[in-house]
């Protein structure tokens, strides 16, 4: 006799939250990667430190917006926008000055 096979055509409970949790490390791993680049840049003089630290910016105000779907407590959202809007002024100064 074969093994049943443990496959599930939909995704339950523990599937989203190995897939929360996934989604969660990476960003944590982006956000420590773009650190280093963001230093690394401003001790060479490169002006991409500008987007670089933008990106920081702008993973923080995701994972705070993504608090905010879960707890809906408006500081999580107000700081949220904050952050992205910084991130996004960055972004516009880097593409605008190199």
């Amino acid at each position: 006799m074969k093994p049943s096979s443990r496959y599930t055509p939909c995704k339950d409970g523990r599937d989203q939250q190995i897939d929360t949790h996934s989604k969660s490390a990476a960003l944590e791993l982006v956000i420590a990667a773009t650190q280093v680049l963001t230093v690394m840049c401003l001790i060479k003089g490169n002006p991409a430190w500008k987007g670089s630290l933008a990106l920081l910016f702008i993973g923080c105000a995701s994972g705070l917006l993504y608090k905010y779907s879960q707890y809906k407590e408006k500081p999580y959202l107000q700081v949220g926008i904050v952050l992205g809007l910084v991130g996004v002024a960055l972004f516009v100064w880097f593409g605008v000055t190199g």
